[in-house]
């Protein structure tokens, strides 16, 4: 009787430690329900208590003084003062500092005495300004002409870019979308901001400006276009913002198209360590098995390459302040990023952004943050939107109905299955894999990014209703 007791007992603990896991594993993967989010702080300086908002749409056009112009060169012209590379090291410690010279160097000699024709493309696309909840916003606009009106589907699209890009990466794309392209039924009218703390958008004067804020600004600007319902499209920030928007506002969301689908939920984690061992149970094609396998490798590698994240999410005005003040800085901790981002089959190669991206569209991407000193403001957005505050929104567990497509670039970081998308994204429409490509696919392959979105809206299918 009494081994019968201890039985009984053994049988109860253990009974209740699967009982209390059970209850912590819903509570950590179960959907939670939408959070409310005020659709009107004020951002803007001063306590807005008097804020009478400005409506009015503005015209933007880049005008760089010339001043300021010599004064870069005359920085960039100053001796360098930099330790030699490790004998037999590429960009294995960071950006080579003999490329660095090279590319300052061009950045000086070349680049700069042909500002006027960097600047020219610009302004070739039309630009402009609005305020939005205290915040002057810049935005490119490009409207669909009335003879690709008159041949095409035409929807609006709100163009996301991330860090430390800009809207210069869309500058190969945007024209896709907008002109008359014989592969597609489809065009659209592109606005694409830059985002707040970013190129010429104003940054949040106070804490608290986190993804699901710059969401908000985001869609009031398409309101403020006359847009009620739209695409989305983004990669990096981008498609965080672009997620958070579709979830917060699916009323405004006609589709969300995402070149950075990634997951970080208790259960998207947990399907991904299912996937590395079980992957021919998940994926659909073993060709793709490597985008997903082996996860412990690419978790490594995100770990290796983002210490830049842990920096600008803890103390973001320390490295700002040494950026925005070092145009030989800014241009070597972005130009790492670029480089690191061509891939493992490119990364260590001297020519690797030439190749990936062209040098002219690097250093226009570098102007628009040395040009506003934006090394600061645009990094805040990893402070807030790791802080306390969003982590409590759990954005990524709350479902949204809106149409979802996604591409993946083999050399972007992990991304989820469909498996896990779905427990986030119920109505997932498209899903596609690429073996080339990377991070900044609007400007290292615009037109398979053109092509993969414009798949995904005719899966929408709104033009049969």
């Amino acid at each position: 009787m009494k081994c019968l007791a201890i039985f009984g007992v053994i049988v109860a603990i253990f009974a209740a430690f699967v009982g209390y896991g059970y209850l912590v594993f819903t509570d950590l993967t179960r959907p939670l329900p939408k959070p409310d989010l005020k659709d009107n702080t004020y951002w803007g300086p001063g306590d807005g208590k008097n804020y009478v908002p400005d409506e009015k749409v503005y015209d933007f056009k880049l005008d760089v003084p010339k001043a300021e112009i010599d004064d870069l060169r005359q920085q960039l012209n100053r001796t360098l003062k930099l330790a030699d590379p490790l004998d037999g090291i590429a960009f294995q410690y960071g950006f080579n500092t003999n490329a660095l010279a090279q590319f300052v160097e061009y950045w000086r000699e070349k680049y700069l005495t042909k500002w006027n024709q960097r600047q020219a493309y610009f302004n070739s696309l039309k630009q402009y300004t609005t305020e939005i909840q205290g915040l002057k916003i810049h935005f490119i606009h490009e409207r669909v002409s009335e003879e690709v009106a008159a041949k095409k589907h035409v929807y609006p699209l709100l163009l996301l870019h991330g860090w430390p890009g800009s809207v210069r990466e869309f500058y190969e794309f945007i024209p896709m979308l907008r002109n008359d392209q014989n592969i597609s039924d489809y065009a659209f009218e592109v606005i694409a901001p830059s985002l707040v703390g970013f190129g010429w958008s104003d940054a949040a004067t106070r804490p608290g400006f986190n993804a699901a804020e710059m969401a908000t600004v985001m869609r009031n600007l398409m309101l403020r276009l006359g847009h009620k319902q739209f695409f989305i499209q983004g990669g990096d920030w981008g498609s965080i913002i672009g997620s958070n928007l579709a979830t917060l506002y699916p009323e405004n969301a006609l589709g969300y198209h995402s070149n950075m689908c990634t997951l970080t939920t208790p259960l998207a984690i947990l399907k991904s360590i299912y996937t590395h061992y079980y992957p021919e149970k998940v994926l659909f094609s073993r060709m793709f098995h490597n985008h997903h396998v082996p996860i412990w490798d690419k978790y490594l590698r995100l770990i290796e390459e983002s210490g830049y994240f842990h920096l600008q999410a803890t103390k973001p005005d320390t490295i700002g302040a040494a950026l925005d003040s070092n145009p030989v800085g800014l241009a070597a901790y972005i130009l790492e990023k670029f480089q690191t981002c061509t891939g493992p089959a490119l990364n260590q190669d001297f020519g690797a952004m030439v190749t990936a991206y062209g040098l002219e569209a690097v250093l226009d991407n570098l102007m628009v943050y040395y040009l506003n000193s934006a090394a600061t403001t645009a990094g805040r957005l990893y402070a807030e939107s790791t802080s306390k505050a969003y982590r409590a929104l759990q954005l990524e567990r709350v479902q949204t109905s809106v149409p979802m497509g996604c591409a993946r670039f083999f050399n972007d970081l992990p991304p989820a299955s469909d498996w896990a998308l779905r427990d986030k994204f119920t109505n997932l429409k498209h899903s596609m894999y690429f073996q080339h490509g990377g991070h900044f696919a609007a400007m290292e392959m615009p037109a398979m990014l053109y092509n993969d979105f414009t798949t995904f809206v005719g899966k929408v299918g709104l033009q049969k209703e």
